[in-house]
């Protein structure tokens, strides 16, 4: 096993180093986290050679040692290592869908009203789903403010750049030769029932799936939410003559704090929003459009930024301490 060690540098000036383990670095989440963390000198990778990264012991004891270990496994091994982890000190963080709702887990969006708090104390927190986060911001806020109805059934689209399917679906895009249907958007989840439906409906206070169209695009990140309604069938703001407007002051009372979040009021790209806005980014940017009562919240982020690793990143940042923007991407200054 190949450990990391601290620099006299480090010693010198006191930093407190964390250890951080990666179980899953070689997939697309695990590689972006990794990346990242390189980077910083107050981290200490935990790294295992190639020929133990998938032998069970190994990983553990590499989990046993870290203050936090990032999985980014499969469902099924992600329950299996945690299951065999037990009650180790450790701060787990799950970037898959096994535990955004298990009982004994905190969900990993601090965003929301008092679950930042909640972070910094937990031993166990599940990174949400990319098209989840912007769901539940986008909802979330209004079901607390009584703007919508939480029994209504709500229509939620979400266009993700293809590097959210994973090295598979990323070698399809990329291929030389691949098949001319990928050139145009494709919609998926054509039978209602995309993993991320559960986590949508615990934290979003609308207690009904929604009818849910997740598209993707010949773009490699970036990601763009967008649900709809009609005023007519909010509660309470059938009157409101400036319904965006007053939807964007909730948006701004509930978000105003956040370094991450913003709230949009208006649009500089022609009347047009793309979905690629923020790619390479670990901002999420929220913007209420419509008419004549047709209302369209959207949330456009990077499916792996605040979709994925950066949002991981954020988790570990609240959970050990850290300042929690503390290698994030969020200006143009940060390329």
């Amino acid at each position: 096993m190949t450990l990391a060690v601290w620099s006299e540098t480090e010693k010198e000036r006191g930093t407190t180093m964390k250890k951080i383990f990666i179980d899953g670095s070689a997939g697309t989440t695990g590689l972006n986290i990794r990346e990242r963390l390189k980077k910083r000198q107050e981290i200490e990778l935990l790294t295992l050679e190639e020929e133990n990264r998938k032998d069970i012991d190994a990983r553990l004891c590499m989990i046993r040692e870290a203050d936090a270990a990032f999985l980014c496994l499969p469902d099924a091994a992600s329950q299996e290592i945690v299951q065999l982890a037990g009650d180790v000190d450790t701060v787990l963080i799950d970037t898959s869908t096994a535990h955004r709702t298990a009982q004994g887990w905190t969900y990993g969006l601090p965003e929301l009203k008092g679950k930042r708090k909640e972070i910094a104390g937990a031993k166990r927190i599940a990174n949400p789903g990319c098209h989840a986060t912007g769901y539940i911001v986008l909802t979330a806020p209004l079901t607390e403010a009584g703007i919508l109805d939480p029994e209504k059934t709500l229509s939620f689209t979400s266009l993700t750049g293809y590097s959210g399917g994973g090295k598979r679906m990323i070698a399809e895009y990329e291929a030389p030769e691949r098949d001319p249907l990928l050139k145009a958007p494709r919609m998926y989840g054509l039978s209602q029932h995309h993993k991320h439906l559960p986590e949508m409906v615990t934290y979003s206070g609308v207690k009904k799936a929604p009818v849910f169209c997740p598209v993707v695009g010949d773009f490699y990140s970036g990601m763009e939410a967008i649900v709809t309604f009609d005023q007519a069938e909010a509660q309470g703001g059938g009157d409101i003559s400036d319904f965006s407007g007053f939807i964007l002051k909730i948006y701004e009372d509930y978000y105003g704090d956040s370094d991450i979040i913003k709230v949009r009021r208006e649009c500089d790209e022609g009347g047009f929003l793309s979905a690629a806005a923020f790619s390479g980014k670990d901002v999420l940017e929220i913007s209420v459009w419509g008419g004549e009562g047709r209302v369209v919240l959207t949330a456009r982020y990077d499916n792996l930024g605040k979709g994925a690793s950066g949002a991981a990143i954020q988790n570990m940042n609240i959970a050990l301490g850290f300042p929690e923007t503390e290698g994030l991407l969020l200006g143009a200054d940060n390329p």
